[in-house]
């Protein structure tokens, strides 16, 4: 296979993850109008939750007159709505002045300065203030107000009635910014029960409205949302918290009204998901101030949250949505108080993003592989499909779980790939001629692979019977360590230490037959003949060792601890699986040993273990006898070794010490001796230890425990022990 055209196309993914990461604005388009479309094909249905909204619309402004009406009007409307048994009024309008119709005001005017009135009239005028008459109604029933974002510099926020408590750091400084907001006049501002920002998004954006801020971050401290703020005048409640991501420094994943938890951004926005117009929760505002008692108006009304708003054009609080539809502002806040009594949320975390990019590259990949092995028309139908099971998983996830997963860019990534290498393809003719360094250049030594090129090998179905050594190598407390770590830092983990490992084993000539999960597979003497094969085995695991010490010196957090099990002996090695797709490996009993032994580490105390057949095939390497162990699927026991250094080592005095009272110890365990005796041998062990390089603390700690291991002599499979 020629590997340009497959480079070109690795490239260009690559640099569309770049693209996706920086997130331009067409990025960011194609996404909107993609989440767009999943609302539009299934919006959230309609169900009533208590929330209703007096419309000021067009029939009232020509029944009642233009906008604003007096003051005295809405402590009217406050008050047939109490009577209607209204539960909260919520005013999605801004009280920013005085009544301009209140006759203290309007006698404060050059116009009428110089009326003349009866005696005293003027003072009984002065007087009669609407905003009062406004606030006192509010006693009677809790009442809503907004402030909204306004250009204006130097101005403060409005103050909100409610605290905000933060359970993570930075919490509030992550929330969208309002610099300044429109004031409330006091005499309305004292009397409210909340107060509540009703801008649905930055000041002077008017792109349509997917996300929502649920609290602003005022220069006076912390602003519910209008939506946010009648819930909790609803509830009863006093202050709001938020809730930070766990292990994310400023990121919010939550936040919390009473017994409520209402998932968010990472800056407290959260996504609305719009239901079609429903008009039987419009109850025109008209219809409320007349006079005559409406039983079906009191039904319709009774214990709701009442929003007052406007759709009357003229008033300029018209919105486009995700359905496409335009909508007045009122009713954006009122879907809000919905979908969460409803419970009904849109997620899209950082987690998914990272899905997203990840499909990105494995749809992309899939599409080059299949590119390079077989042309473009399969490369086609692999790439169609694997598209239209990216497409259904989005939906499926949407529809079920509410899930906002990008289908649309991993597609383009994939078609831009695919398009990459049939043009490539297409203008030079593929004549690949390297098929062997593509089935071995990943799990073979450099050299190892030259060899191979030189002598021809031939890759054909079937295999050998030769002697090899086998590797298994583990990662300890895996389940652990996977609780613990986000699973992109865990693939990144493994990769790092990975590449570490299979290092070392390439650098001892090794072949990687497979990576296994946590696990490592590899195995010596084949496909090139290596006459020391146990003994490089033996050497690569202690360099593997010392490459995980340096591994864990390098990064943050608790150290990994891994398993290695060498064994040798008879095994079939070459090409196995189908005629179409076939690997490398190795197969048979001394495979299962190897991999069976590679889990006694845990039990003898030790990370590297190996069996009798092993070490006698590597005199030079240091090692202590560890007994006799039962193998699951073994009908004999097996002599095992643990693996401490070099032949280096081996020749010190400190081992040859050491050597020589673990071997008295075993004697004295093996031959029944009395308790303090071993015990004694024991504790000179354990002090020669130190001067090993290596930790077997645990080993000996384990050995009390382990007694029968070295007095077992029946069933020991046919192989003197190593002198």
């Amino acid at each position: 296979m020629n590997r340009t055209p497959f480079i070109l196309g690795f490239v260009l993914l690559i640099g569309l993850m770049v693209i996706r990461i920086l997130d331009p604005y067409p990025v960011k388009a194609g996404r909107d109008f993609y989440f767009d479309s999943l609302q539009q094909i299934k919006p959230r249905a309609y169900q009533d939750v208590g929330v209703r909204i007096v419309d000021i619309d067009e029939a009232s402004l020509r029944e009642l007159g233009q906008w604003p009406w007096p003051r005295d009007m809405l402590a009217d409307l406050v008050t047939q709505l109490q009577s209607y048994g209204a539960a909260v009024v919520v005013f999605d309008v801004l009280f920013v002045e005085k009544d301009r119709y209140s006759p203290s005001n309007l006698l404060e005017r050059n116009t009428f300065s110089g009326l003349t009135l009866p005696d005293g009239a003027r003072e009984n005028l002065l007087q009669i203030d609407f905003d009062a008459v406004f606030a006192e109604t509010f006693a009677n029933i809790p009442v809503v107000l907004g402030t909204a974002q306004t250009p204006e510099t130097g101005k403060p926020t409005e103050t909100a009635v409610a605290e905000v408590i933060e359970f993570g750091d930075n919490l509030i400084d992550v929330l969208p910014q309002m610099g300044a907001s429109t004031s409330i006049i006091p005499v309305l501002k004292n009397a409210a029960a909340g107060i509540g920002s009703v801008s649905v998004e930055g000041y002077g954006q008017t792109s349509v409205i997917r996300t929502v801020p649920l609290i602003w971050n005022g220069s006076q401290g912390p602003m519910p949302s209008l939506a946010l703020e009648a819930l909790r005048v609803a509830l009863g409640e006093t202050s709001y918290i938020l809730w930070g991501t766990e292990g994310t420094l400023g990121s919010v994943s939550a936040v919390g009204v009473g017994e409520i938890d209402i998932p968010t951004l990472f800056d407290g926005q959260i996504w609305v998901k719009f239901r079609p117009y429903q008009p039987d929760l419009y109850v025109s505002a008209h219809q409320v101030l007349d006079e005559t008692y409406d039983p079906a108006l009191a039904e319709k009304l009774q214990n709701t949250i009442v929003f007052v708003g406007s759709s009357a054009a003229g008033l300029l609080d018209i919105r486009a949505t995700a359905l496409r539809q335009s909508v007045p502002g009122v009713s954006i806040h009122a879907q809000i108080v919905e979908q969460i009594l409803l419970g009904t949320y849109l997620k899209r975390t950082d987690w998914i993003q990272g899905v997203e990019i990840l499909t990105l590259i494995l749809l992309g990949l899939i599409v080059l592989y299949r590119m390079t092995l077989s042309g473009p028309i399969w490369s086609f139908v692999t790439g169609f499909f694997s598209a239209f099971i990216v497409v259904i998983a989005s939906w499926v996830a949407y529809a079920t779980q509410g899930i906002l997963f990008d289908a649309t860019f991993p597609l383009v990534g994939g078609f831009l790939a695919f398009a990459t290498v049939a043009g490539y393809q297409f203008v030079i003719t593929d004549y690949d001629k390297r098929q062997i360094r593509l089935s071995f250049s990943k799990y073979v030594a450099p050299t190892v692979l030259e060899q191979i090129e030189k002598s021809r090998y031939q890759l054909e179905l079937g295999g050998i019977t030769k002697p090899v050594t086998v590797m298994f190598c583990d990662i300890r407390d895996f389940t652990t360590l996977s609780e613990t770590v986000e699973a992109s830092d865990l693939v990144a983990l493994l990769n790092g230490l990975f590449d570490k490992l299979s290092f070392e084993i390439l650098d001892q000539e090794g072949t990687i037959d497979k990576f296994i999960g946590d696990s490592v597979m590899a195995f010596w003497n084949a496909p090139i003949e290596t006459p020391d094969h146990a003994a490089r085995a033996c050497r690569a695991a202690i360099q593997m060792r010392t490459a995980n010490k340096d591994f864990n010196q390098s990064k943050p957090g608790s150290p990994i601890r891994i398993a290695i099990g060498n064994n040798s002996g008879n095994a079939c090695v070459g090409n196995i699986g189908s005629r179409k797709r076939y690997d490398y490996s190795v197969i048979g009993d001394t495979v299962n040993v190897a991999s069976r032994v590679e889990t006694t580490c845990r039990h003898v105390g030790f990370d590297i273990v190996a069996t009798a057949r092993t070490v006698q095939m590597a005199p030079d390497i240091a090692c202590l006898y560890s007994g006799i162990v039962d193998l699951k699927g073994k009908t004999d026991l097996t002599r095992i070794f643990i693996i401490l250094r070099d032949s280096t080592f081996a020749q010190s005095d400190d081992f040859k010490k050491l050597k020589t009272d673990h071997d008295l110890l075993v004697k004295a365990i093996s031959s029944g001796l009395d308790q303090a005796t071993i015990a004694d041998r024991l504790d000179i062990c354990m002090s020669h230890a130190r001067n090993a390089g290596v930790d077997l603390v645990e080993f000996y700690e384990k050995i009390p425990g382990r007694y029968d291991d070295f007095r077992a002599i029946e069933q020991v499979e046919p192989l003197q022990e190593r002198a």
